[in-house]
C-alpha cells in the first residue's frame, strides 16, 4: 500500500505550482513584449508603404480597396478617425466623409423618384457623374465604406440585399422579411417585362 504525501509533500507540490505559474507568467510577458515589438515594426512598415503609395491609394479605387482589406486583416482601420494618423497621412478620412455627404445629397434628391431605395450601382453611377471634375475615381467598395460611416447618423442609411442586388435605403424605416420578399418579387416582375 502506498503512502499519501504528508505536509512536506503538499508544501513541495505548492512550491512547484508557484514556480510553474511564475515561469508561465514570464513566458506570457516575453510573448506579449515580442508581439508588441512585431506590431510596432509592422505599423512602421505599413506607414512607410502608405507614404510611398499615397497617390495610388487616393486615385486608384482597386488599389484603395486592396489597401483597406490588408489593413482590416491586421486590425488597422484607416477610416477610424478624421483627425487620426491615417487621415493626416493619406487624407482618406476626408475622402470618405466628402463621399458620404455626396451620397446623402444624391439619396435625398432621388427619394421622390425611388421612395428612398436606390440601387447601389445606380448610386455609384450618379456619384461618378457628380464627381467628374474630381481626380479620384470611386468604386462600389468606396460607396459601401462611405455608407458605413453614415451609420453614425442613425438608422437612415443602410445597404440591404434584395436577391442579388444591393440597395441603399435612405429612409429611417426598418424593412422586415415581408418587405424584402415584395421587393424580390417586384424585381423579378420588372426583369420579366424588360
Amino acid at each position: 500500500m502506498r503512502r499519501r504525501p504528508g505536509i512536506g509533500g503538499l508544501q513541495t507540490a505548492a512550491a512547484a505550482r508557484d514556480q510553474y505559474r511564475l515561469l508561465g507568467d514570464n513566458v506570457a510577458k516575453l510573448r506579449t513584449d515580442l508581439m508588441k515589438e512585431q506590431l510596432a515594426t509592422f505599423r512602421s512598415q505599413l506607414e512607410d508603404f502608405a507614404r510611398k503609395h499615397k497617390n495610388d491609394i487616393r486615385k486608384n479605387p482597386t488599389f484603395r480597396t486592396q489597401f483597406h482589406e490588408m489593413c482590416a486583416k491586421v486590425g488597422v482601420d484607416p477610416l477610424a478617425s478624421n483627425k487620426g494618423f491615417w487621415a493626416e497621412l493619406l487624407g482618406i478620412g476626408d475622402f470618405y466623409y466628402e463621399l458620404g455627404v455626396q451620397i446623402v445629397e444624391i439619396c435625398l434628391a432621388t427619394r421622390p423618384h425611388n421612395g428612398g431605395l436606390i440601387n447601389l450601382q445606380e448610386l455609384c453611377a450618379l456619384l461618378r457623374q457628380k464627381r467628374k471634375s474630381d481626380r479620384e475615381a470611386v468604386s462600389e467598395d468606396d460607396c459601401l465604406r462611405a455608407i458605413s460611416k453614415l451609420k453614425i447618423l442613425g438608422s437612415g442609411f443602410e445597404v440591404i440585399s434584395v436577391g442579388k442586388r444591393k440597395l441603399v435605403r435612405s429612409v429611417p424605416t426598418e424593412l422586415n422579411k415581408d418587405h424584402n420578399e415584395i421587393l424580390e418579387l417586384a424585381q423579378v416582375f420588372l426583369f420579366s417585362i424588360s
